[in-house]
This record gives structure tokens, C-alpha cells and sequence, in this order.
């Protein structure tokens, strides 16, 4: 249902949040991880090639903090609180660094988007660039507001749509949900 979605989506967003605020701990965790030779690695088919499949302790254990914090300014998390680090889905700490180092390539472009359709001093709008480019936005969406809607309506619902292995409602789905609806 709609208020379970927003709740899911805010949250997701929420977290990202503070795991970029926490890039620097995460980063250094994952040099942690990988170079101190703690945890052995194998080698292994994941599914998305051959990976070195490495348990990341202090990784884990940072981003356990983060998403306790989330949590506890949540009422009532939505989906699972796994987070995959050393297994199939994110083998080793740098595939997670990497993904999550992400995040900002796909919810730019998305913002930029969102504020250059209500900017009125845009480069889409008045320009020889794109000349009509206003009058078809009102006669396809009605309005720059019904367009930013069905943008973000539709990040909503299929950017955060279950496309993670196990339903991509854990930690590491709700990202590979979005990396998702980016390749569309």
C-alpha cells in the first residue's frame, strides 16, 4: 500500500544519507577489511562473475551502527534489516564501497532534473535549444509540477520495487532496486 511504500522509500533515502555522511568510517572500515588480512578469501562464481568473496567484519560492524541509527529515528522499519557484506550479493568490502559510492551518480542526475524543470530561469525553458519544450511538457504532463511527480512517482515505485535477490526490501536490494531502474 501507499503509505508502506513512502515509509520504505524515505527510509532507504534516510539511510543512504547517513552511510554518505559515514563514507569516510565506511572507507576506512573496508581498507580495514580487505588489507589486514583478518578473514581469508575465496574465490568465487557469485553470479556476476568470478569474485573474491571476503567477510567484512568492521564493515559490518559500521554499518550496523547506521542503520541502527536510522532505526531508531523510524517508527517501525519496513523490510528486512539484513545487510549482505562477504556473501553472493556484495562479496567483499569493496564491491560494497562501490556501490554505495553510487549513490550520488544516481540521485543527481535525478535532483538536477527535478530542479531544472522548476527553475524558471532554466535552460530548457525560452531557449533555441529547446525550442517548445515548455508548451509540450504542459500539453503531455499538464504542468512542470505533474512532470516532477511522474518522475518521482515513478523512482518511487520501480526504483524501489523488490529487485534485490531476496525481495529487495534488505539493505543491499534497496540499492540494486535503484541501480536497477537507472539501466532501464
Amino acid at each position: 500500500d501507499h503509505p508502506t511504500q513512502f515509509r520504505f522509500v524515505e527510509q532507504s533515502l534516510m539511510l543512504w544519507d547517513i552511510a554518505m555522511e559515514s563514507m569516510f568510517k565506511l572507507w576506512y572500515a573496508a581498507d580495514e577489511d580487505l588489507l589486514r588480512g583478518r578473514a581469508s578469501y575465496r574465490l568465487c562464481n557469485t553470479g556476476q562473475g568470478l569474485n573474491r568473496v571476503q567477510y567484512c567484519p568492521t564493515v559490518s560492524s559500521e554499518m550496523s551502527k547506521i542503520l541502527k541509527k536510522v532505526q531508531r529515528q523510524c517508527s517501525g522499519w519496513v523490510g528486512l534489516s539484513v545487510v549482505h557484506l562477504g556473501d553472493r550479493d556484495v562479496p567483499n568490502a569493496l564491491t560494497f564501497i562501490d556501490k554505495y559510492t553510487n549513490i550520488p551518480w544516481i540521485l543527481g542526475p535525478i535532483n538536477d532534473t527535478l530542479e531544472a524543470i522548476s527553475s524558471e530561469n532554466s535552460p530548457f525553458y525560452n531557449n533555441s535549444k529547446f525550442p517548445g519544450l515548455e508548451k509540450y511538457i504542459d500539453y503531455a504532463f499538464e504542468s512542470k509540477h505533474d512532470l516532477r511527480m511522474k518522475i518521482l512517482s515513478d523512482y518511487f515505485k520501480h526504483g524501489f520495487d523488490g529487485d534485490g535477490d531476496d525481495g529487495g526490501s534488505c539493505i543491499d536490494g534497496r540499492l540494486t532496486s535503484t541501480w536497477n531502474w537507472c539501466n532501464l
